[in-house]
């Protein structure tokens, strides 16, 4: 239970190592940090859950992906601006005894995410 993202590029087939993560609880449009991390070699928080089950609360959230910085890490070259530079995904934890896995799915071009298990 709680609260984990993880991210795959699917541009190189791989987990999204070294993709720098911020995630924010959002009131009323205003976003407050919570942490930064980078994604380790399996694409996920090098300390494991977000949110433990005992603190993850209902209410909206907010995780910003540094889309463009992963990518040109990687030696992809991009145009100038970059199609997508951070990816930001608004979402609510309704029932905060349940998991909430954030998945992104993601290539220099396009993005996709779900509720995951």
């Amino acid at each position: 239970m709680g609260l984990s993202t993880h991210v795959l590029d699917t541009m190189h087939g791989c987990p999204a190592a070294g993709m720098r993560v911020a995630l924010y609880t959002t009131t009323a449009g205003a976003a407050t940090l919570v942490k930064e991390f980078v994604l380790n070699h399996d694409g996920r928080n090098p300390d494991g859950m977000l949110y433990d089950h005992a603190s993850l609360r209902a209410g909206t959230y907010r995780l910003v992906f540094d889309v463009a910085g992963y990518f040109k890490s990687r030696n992809v070259a991009l145009p100038e601006p970059n199609f997508l530079n951070h990816v930001s995904l608004d979402f609510g934890v309704a029932h905060a005894d349940q998991h909430y896995h954030v998945p992104l799915l993601v290539s220099p071009w396009s993005y996709s995410t779900y509720r995951g298990s």
